[in-house]
């Protein structure tokens, strides 16, 4: 897929949210352009002494509703409209969860394997020093993504609070515990999820016991497989990067799990406990109830939708299925819960951080997953109920959802018609 067509397939979801709300054009002009990407070339010392250089992006899409929030990714495939996709959804999963913060995104074209320690640290404090003009604990707060952590965040941080002479931890979030991170950012993106197919079980005609396919096992996809698998679920297929496991009887999480941390693949644990092997492109096949594309983006299109038989999608990735596998799979009756809502409680658990650095104190977990918890549920009940009323997708649901709030804060500072009364 080109770059463009990442951009376009993002403005098609507004496109059809608008047709749903009566909403002036001056919102829909405002949303359809990025508010400001900065491109840099970032050059660091590599260990053997060459220098070496990266090209970096960050993009704040749009502020209406507060400072641009959005994580950074280290890929080698990362591009300019990639991120300026990311962060035209990361302006609307703020809207949905109704946060006061709008979307940004940032990247680096890297492949982070390629790098020793040392320099992936030098790497991570040359991207602030190049965008802390731009970054801000009221301006615009980065978070982790995509081959990014909790120790990147935290050598960002120490680097801006270098550049502007004083502890500023609230200017990046998903921190470690001991510098300011909130408890339950870890695996709060899966949790997220877990809350909103828990609280809609009922309506989406998931029983007591799941059988969940999981496509990609890092962060979110580890922790969603932990959290179904100690409500009574069973895990049934599980892929990354090397390939794919499956066992009808379950898969042992645990497992899987280790073989992740100690450097390898799902892959390497067939044949223990009756783990499969199975080709990765046929994970969308296998028969399950909830399949979670936990991966990159567009993972799920025209070519592979038609095999999915799951009942229900949770998108705890971002933008894992392209407008033409969403017509796939709600003609064939598949409820999608969408990456806007979906795998929003990553953001929103953040947003928790960013309140607890700028107060000085810290909740326990309890009260983190609690509020979480109400979030995800307000949100999803209302959306769910958007679907019902206009009977439209969830996603559509979702950005519909999200527009209302946008459209009311771009409104407010007025529109053609006001100025032309």
């Amino acid at each position: 897929m080109s770059d463009d067509s990442i951009f376009e397939h993002a403005l098609q979801r507004l496109d059809e949210a608008a047709k749903h709300l009566n909403v002036d054009q001056d919102v829909i002009e405002k949303l359809k352009f990025p508010r400001e990407t900065t491109k840099v070339r970032l050059m660091i010392r590599m260990d053997d002494g060459s220098r070496k250089s990266f090209v970096g992006w960050r993009c704040r899409y749009d502020d209406t509703r507060g400072p641009t929030k959005g994580g950074i990714r280290y890929h080698p495939d990362a591009s300019s409209a990639e991120v300026e996709t990311l962060a035209f959804w990361m302006t609307f999963k703020c809207a949905v969860m109704g946060l006061p913060y709008g979307g940004g995104k940032g990247a680096v074209q890297v492949n982070p394997r390629e790098l020793s320690k040392a320099e992936l640290e030098r790497l991570s404090r040359a991207y602030i020093q190049a965008f802390a003009r731009i970054i801000g604990p009221d301006r615009d707060i980065p978070a982790p993504d995509v081959y990014t952590n909790s120790m990147v965040m935290g050598w960002m941080a120490d680097e801006y609070s270098q550049i502007v002479g004083q502890a500023e931890p609230a200017v990046i979030t998903g921190k470690p515990i001991a510098l300011g991170g909130s408890l339950g950012r870890g695996d709060a993106t899966a949790r997220g999820g877990y809350y909103l197919v828990r609280h809609l079980a009922d309506e989406l005609g998931l029983g007591q016991e799941m059988r969940v396919a999981v496509q990609g096992f890092g962060n979110a996809g580890q922790h969603i497989a932990r959290l179904m698998v100690a409500d009574g679920h069973r895990i049934v297929a599980v892929s990354d990067s090397h390939g794919a496991v499956a066992s009808d009887a379950g898969l042992d999480v645990d497992k899987l799990i280790a073989a992740k941390d100690a450097g390898g693949s799902v892959v390497d644990t067939v044949g223990h406990d009756g783990h499969a092997l199975l080709p990765a492109e046929e994970l969308p096949g296998v028969g399950c109830d909830l399949f979670v594309p936990a991966a990159l983006e567009n993972m799920i299109d025209a070519r592979n939708a038609p095999w999915l038989k799951a009942k229900v999608v949770l998108e705890l990735a971002n933008g894992p299925l392209t407008p033409e596998a969403d017509q796939i799979l709600a003609a064939n009756g598949v409820v999608v819960l969408p990456d806007i809502l979906a795998n929003a409680g990553g953001v929103t658990v953040s947003y928790f951080e960013w309140v607890q650095n700028r107060h000085g104190y810290y909740w326990p977990l309890e009260e983190v997953h609690v509020r979480l918890r109400t979030i995800m549920e307000r949100e999803g009940r209302a959306i769910w109920n958007i679907s019902r009323e206009k009977e439209i997708p969830m996603r559509t649901a979702a950005y519909v959802h999200a527009l209302g709030r946008l459209a009311e804060a771009i409104e407010a500072h007025g529109t053609q018609a006001f100025f032309m009364s």
